[in-house]
């Protein structure tokens, strides 16, 4: 692989294998170019392309991402785990769905779907769609089931004894329902690895190699995933421009 047009940073990040490495650019600098040439340059330098896991946030963007890579390895690229959160998320769970509260028959419900489902629930509670907003509520409902907070914590922030309500009532549903939420396929990943420490070792010798895109965008269960699945060999790439973060 031809690296000579790449200015010395770019070679410098293509080439660092072992160890954590974050890198900061800015929009339109060859952030997400310097992360596939370095994943064909682990695969050149030894490292098994089964042991390979490359993050970004969308469908779209993932799939450029394997086309790119592709293009440089061929069929050898294939055997990468090339995905969104979401995604890999879904496959850790549909992998080890005995470990679970769910049977492999489980429904995921989209945006349009936990929208039809709150409106029923504050509904049926009697209370005013035009207070509680469902899109509001929802939005809320995401917010502490990203930043993995437990009820005691979302009562020490939420002074509304309906909103809580709200929040018990779909956590319920949806377990009697056999369905998760699309917040539920980061979060299900992190309690299935904290009470099966012999299922999170499976994944870290499977993902030896971890590299993500836009990380500037990763919220709090997609940094303990993160974080989790790299504790063992720390083999960390991350890329992204602080400019640009959807959090900030």
């Amino acid at each position: 692989m031809k690296l000579d047009y790449l200015n010395e940073n770019q070679i410098k990040a293509i080439k660092h294998k072992d160890g954590p490495m974050l890198v900061l650019a800015g929009a339109g600098s060859g952030k997400t170019s310097v992360l596939t040439k370095r994943v064909a340059y682990l695969i050149e330098s030894g490292v098994n392309p089964y042991n390979i896991l490359a993050i970004t946030f969308t469908n779209k963007a993932a799939l450029e991402m394997k086309e790119r890579i592709l293009s440089i390895l061929g069929n050898t690229a294939r055997q990468i785990q090339i995905s969104t959160f979401h995604s890999l998320g879904l496959k850790i769970i549909k992998e080890n769905i005995e470990y679970l509260i769910y049977d492999k028959n489980f429904v995921i419900l989209d945006s349009d779907d936990t929208l039809t489902l709150l409106k029923k629930i504050i509904k049926n509670m009697n209370l005013d769609t035009k207070i509680y907003i469902p899109r509001v509520v929802r939005s809320k409902i995401s917010n502490v089931k990203n930043e993995l907070m437990s009820i005691d914590e979302f009562k020490k922030i939420e002074f509304d004894d309906n909103i809580i309500k709200i929040y018990k009532e779909y956590i319920n549903t949806l377990v009697n329902n056999n369905s998760v939420d699309f917040d539920d396929l980061l979060i299900l990943p992190i309690k299935l690895f904290k009470e099966n420490p012999n299922i999170l070792m499976k994944y870290q010798e499977r993902f030896k190699y971890l590299l993500i895109d836009e990380y500037q965008d990763t919220n709090e269960a997609q940094y303990i995933l993160t974080k989790m699945l790299s504790a063992k060999y720390k083999n960390i790439f991350v890329v992204g421009d602080a400019d640009q973060s959807i959090y900030a």
